[in-house]
């Protein structure tokens, strides 16, 4: 479920495009216009929206956009544009290459199905030129390499029915490997994590937790750390319940001094239209407070009002 506010009407491509425009014309630049429109159209008319615009004015809308807005709202309209598989592959990119910050990369990666890598492969090497595993290969290392690999190559199953034996089993492989031995049995980890359907993996969860007392998700922390850690537990929360995990990341983003924008400007543009209602639910189940308030508090100005569009009225 997604959150985006799309109007019933909305005006035509070329009407959007004449509009933003106007909003960048004379001094300064109309950004309320710009939100207006931007925040409120989905993947399909933002892609016709960025066709007429060059076709008018024989620039790139994102070319415009760099230089009349600046700091964390361009960053976050500059995201919001592109469709989500580019999108995706534009994040993992910056991660791996730019950034060499390797969270955003694994979490985009051990969120998605394999259906869903499938394309993201293809798309990656249309756009970029070269491999998505070649990137991984050269920029990752150790544990953390082989799980991305391993997930990103494997072809999961993607339907809800769970061969219940099998996870049971997988359950008690896992405790063995992990902490019932000194030290860890890492490949088992990988096997199992990039082998098993998301369905199979919290049935897995389950059963950890009635045989051992404890979660899973207790024991990854326990014997992995790190990018490793992360790809993991990114893997194992997403089978059971994806928006609760995104729910966290958000506010882990926003807790304590200071706030990680990056993270905040990543989920929010790229689960608006997939659930960030669902995230939203969970995220007032958990923290007792609504995201649109702590997203409120956290931010200020234009930025503000752009990723608060997003995310839709305040429930």
């Amino acid at each position: 479920m997604a959150t985006l506010i799309v109007p019933p009407n909305p005006p035509s491509p070329r009407d959007d495009a004449t509009q933003l425009y106007r909003a960048f014309k004379g001094f300064g630049c109309d950004t309320t216009a710009v939100i207006n429109i931007l925040a409120h159209r989905d993947a399909t008319q933002r892609s016709y929206i960025q066709q007429e615009y060059r076709t008018t004015y024989s620039e790139e809308l994102s070319k415009r956009l760099v230089s009349e807005l600046s700091g964390k709202l361009e960053t976050a309209v500059l995201l919001w544009l592109p469709d989500p598989a580019a999108r995706d592959a534009e994040i993992v990119r910056k991660s791996l290459v730019v950034d060499r910050n390797l969270e955003a990369a694994t979490e985009v990666i051990c969120s998605h199905t394999p259906t869903q890598l499938q394309y993201l492969k293809q798309l990656y090497h249309s756009k970029f030129g070269v491999y998505l595993e070649q990137e991984i290969e050269l920029n990752t290392s150790g544990d953390h390499k082989k799980i991305l690999l391993a997930y990103l190559s494997t072809p999961r199953y993607e339907g809800p029915e769970v061969d219940r034996e099998v996870a049971q089993k997988d359950a008690k492989v896992l405790y063995k490997a992990g902490e019932k031995k000194l030290g860890t049995d890492e490949k088992t980890f990988v096997q199992i994590f990039s082998q098993r359907s998301g369905a199979h993996l919290a049935a897995v969860s389950s059963y950890y937790q009635d045989m051992y007392g404890h979660s899973l998700k207790k024991a990854v922390k326990n014997e992995a750390s790190g990018n490793f850690g992360h790809a993991l537990l990114t893997i194992s929360e997403c089978a059971t319940n994806t928006p609760k995990y995104f729910a966290k990341v958000l506010h882990k983003a926003m807790k304590g001094m200071g706030t990680n924008d990056n993270t905040l400007i990543r989920v929010i543009v790229t689960r608006t239209e997939i659930d960030m209602q669902y995230i939203k639910i969970e995220y007032a189940k958990k923290y007792k407070k609504s995201l649109n308030d702590a997203v409120h508090s956290e931010t200020s100005g234009n930025y503000r009002a752009f990723l608060l569009a997003l995310l839709g009225p305040n429930h």
